[in-house]
């Protein structure tokens, strides 16, 4: 059997850091003699063919025991995106001589997505379903094509976001987007709970990516007060390997999410449209 890790998104930022630190992860599980946990290969999905190369060399370079490295450039939004990758799933499984039982998928994490700043009325309606069509469903269409090949021991781990708690003004597409995640995410989790499969919802505040400068279309070219994209990861994996449902590393970001429970969520649309303005191109 062969067992993988696949990560999308993972061309930069959080995406990268997850294939960094998994690929080590399972060396460590290797060392330690714990092989079932321990993965073949580690698949890193996003379009940018050249960063996913440049990051493969920098993954193999990590130390004895890494997985094999697979670079995989693929556009994966939307249906056609989900489903191009779940043949891959197949047709690796039909490779090894079966469609079950020859590939297990040890770790999925569905990280590739993008948000937009400013107004809805204001915002580029088709860059708009551009991002409901990577946000949620090709994570739908992943996440369905993916879990033939999960089972007992297996980690689910879904990008969603501090925005996925109340809707946001001047952040409306990416909040609903990242709600959907979130809702999807606790709803699997105890789907899958009595098959073993430990799901994650990864609810982070500012981190340090290229987000903003995608989001903004080159506006804002960094994230205000964006937290260590590696911090934030790491602290993901460790909550997923003890199970837990939600991820979110800062203190600030865990007060936000339980007051977001205490503020009417028309309020604090209101409040964010009016003041917290994101500036877009």
């Amino acid at each position: 059997m062969k067992k993988i890790i696949v990560v999308t998104g993972a061309s930069s930022g959080m995406g990268a850091s997850f294939a960094r630190q998994l690929a080590k992860e399972s060396a460590g599980f290797l060392q330690r003699g714990k092989t079932q946990a321990a993965s073949d290969e580690i698949w890193i999905v996003a379009r940018r063919k050249d960063r996913l190369e440049a990051l493969k060399k920098e993954i193999e370079g990590l130390g004895e025991g890494i997985p094999f490295v697979r670079v995989i450039d693929m556009d994966i939004s939307g249906r056609d995106g989900a489903r191009a990758l779940g043949k891959i799933f197949s047709d690796e499984a039909s490779a090894e001589g079966s469609s079950e039982g020859s590939v297990f998928i040890n770790v999925l994490v569905n990280n590739a997505g993008f948000g937009t700043y400013g107004e809805f009325a204001e915002t580029d309606v088709e860059r708009e379903m551009e991002m409901v069509d990577l946000d949620c469903t090709s994570l739908t269409g992943i996440t369905g094509y993916a879990l033939p090949f999960m089972g007992k021991g297996s980690r689910l781990i879904n990008t969603a976001s501090l925005a996925s708690f109340l809707p946001l003004g001047n952040f409306a597409v990416y909040g609903a987007c990242k709600a959907y995640v979130l809702s999807l995410t606790v709803a699997l989790a105890a789907e899958l709970k009595q098959k073993g499969i430990r799901v994650t919802a990864l609810c982070p505040g500012p981190v340090s990516t290229e987000f903003a400068n995608v989001a903004s279309r080159g506006a804002r070219k960094e994230v205000k007060h964006g937290l260590s994209a590696e911090k934030t990861v790491a602290h993901c994996i460790k909550k997923s390997r003890r199970g837990s449902l939600y991820a979110l590393m800062a203190f600030k970001w865990k007060i936000a999410s339980w007051a977001s429970k205490l503020v009417p969520r028309y309020i604090c649309a209101w409040f964010t449209y009016k003041f917290n303005k994101r500036p877009s191109n």
